[in-house]
């Protein structure tokens, strides 16, 4: 074996080992999402089930409201992601190529959204919530995703990104007759797509998986979303059924996995060319 080809062995195999604490759990909730409550705890690191059995999806959506919980994460998820793309990319564009008093200040102070704890400003958004008549409703959920971390991330990513953008592309889309926003909708947004990508991966993300947010304003459980619905699979003493929640868990996380491996090429993309220029 050449030196080359033994580094490529070694290379690979450090690999594979440094995978194991990140795969191991994911096929570990894969495997026992098709056992028994009791096969689950006979044989606790097992990771291949004894027989296929699709009991335990089929319970999760017959017994519980899990199905409405769904597509109460997903619409939530879509609405957040298009909102926060769209949003993103007018003040991400603006802070990098308008110039307007207060500018940097204004850029400053929306990057303090990112910073705050979102339990520390919880309560008075909660207090405004409930007298504009809202609490056990979406729009908290919504709201609070796309104006706060997750819009701020998606300002700061998008701004740097157009910040690498050559203001020569400007000035002749200028020459050519395109306005403001001709130039952010015909040369900027899509020289953007890596960008956006990304931001629409984190976005969809962070919603996909906020707890906070819906523990706080949502008590009716056809209204809950899924990290919500993932601990009611519970019997009459409170005791959990492991099978259903992890069938349930693993129904949760394929949208997640399949995103990042249909977009990951752009996400590496953006992570790489957002850091260029500040």
């Amino acid at each position: 074996m050449s030196l080359r080809n033994l580094s490529h062995t070694v290379y690979y195999a450090v690999m594979v080992v440094l995978a194991v604490p990140f795969v191991f759990p994911t096929l570990w909730m894969l495997g026992a999402s098709f056992k028994s409550n009791q096969a689950i705890f006979a044989e606790p690191l097992g990771l291949l089930p004894s027989r296929i059995d699709w009991a335990n999806y089929a319970q999760v959506f017959r017994d519980y409201p899990f199905a409405a919980q769904y597509m109460n994460s997903v619409y939530i998820a879509v609405v957040v992601t298009l909102a926060t793309l769209l949003l993103g990319a007018l003040a991400g564009y603006g802070f990098a190529r308008l110039n307007f008093p207060g500018r940097d200040l204004m850029f400053i102070a929306c990057l303090s959204a990112m910073m705050l704890p979102s339990e520390a400003v919880s309560i008075p958004q909660f207090a405004l919530f409930k007298a504009a008549g809202l609490v056990n409703t979406h729009a908290p959920v919504i709201l609070l995703q796309i104006f706060g971390g997750t819009g701020a991330l998606a300002v700061f990513l998008l701004r740097q990104h157009f910040l690498t953008v050559p203001r020569e592309l400007d000035e002749a889309a200028l020459i050519d007759g395109l306005g403001r926003w001709g130039i952010f909708w015909h040369v900027m947004l899509p020289l953007a797509r890596p960008a956006l990508v990304a931001v629409g991966i984190f976005a969809f993300l962070n919603s996909w998986n906020d707890y906070f947010n819906p523990l706080i304003y949502l008590n009716s459980g056809e209204r809950f979303t899924l990290p919500l619905g993932l601990q009611g699979f519970t019997d009459p003493l409170g005791g959990i059924f492991w099978n259903l929640t992890l069938a349930a868990s693993t129904l949760a996380t394929l949208p997640l996995l399949v995103a990042f491996l249909v977009a990951q090429r752009h996400f590496v993309e953006s992570m790489t060319s957002s850091g260029l220029k500040g």
